[in-house]
């Protein structure tokens, strides 16, 4: 089914909507919840909770790009049941690994006043990624987004792990370079 007729069904308020979104993207949201979550349970209970905040967020919400609207979801879910498990334990997932490699480029926003700053943290490696290659954007988005991981990226691309190393690391550090021009204290 389309998306478009499936984002209708959640206007009509019809549950079947739940269904055909079930159909079409659980195994996409289960791969974006596994890789922070590093955990089967967790990740089926993401992508659950992913289908409720969908129903209870459209209408108001109509997206035109379902994917990218769920994808958004799926991630600020498993975000929140990664650091509520993991304030009682450490646990290594993609997430982690992927958040542990950008530390040096990023601060983590925990005091109030950077709270304003974070937009325009986005903004700027936004501005980053804009200048890159489309190829080197999507591997960075592949690695920091849908936290994919190495292997994963490079059977992808049918390229060597080491040369997505190489890519990832020349991103990090031109983003660094980046940021610091920008002004942002790294």
């Amino acid at each position: 089914m389309e998306d478009q007729r499936i984002v209708d069904l959640y206007w009509q308020r019809e549950e079947r909507a739940i269904h055909e979104t079930e159909k079409k993207y659980e195994r996409y949201l289960t791969k974006i919840a596994y890789h922070i979550l590093a955990d089967a349970e967790d990740s089926k209970e993401s992508v659950n909770d992913t289908y409720l905040k969908a129903w209870n967020s459209m209408p108001p919400h109509k997206p035109a790009v379902l994917s990218t609207y769920l994808g958004k979801i799926i991630r600020q879910v498993s975000i929140d049941i990664y650091r509520k498990r993991n304030s009682m334990k450490r646990r290594a997932s993609q997430y982690a690994i992927s958040l542990s490699e950008l530390e040096e480029c990023i601060t983590d926003g925990s005091t109030p006043w950077q709270t304003v700053e974070l937009q325009m943290l986005a903004d700027a490696i936004s501005a980053y990624l804009r200048l890159s290659s489309v190829e080197m954007r999507n591997v960075f988005l592949c690695r920091y987004f849908f936290m994919d991981s190495i292997r994963e990226i490079a059977a992808y691309y049918g390229v060597s792990e080491s040369k997505i190393k190489s890519m990832l690391y020349r991103m990090r550090c031109g983003l660094k370079e980046h940021l610091e021009k920008e002004g942002f204290a790294i």
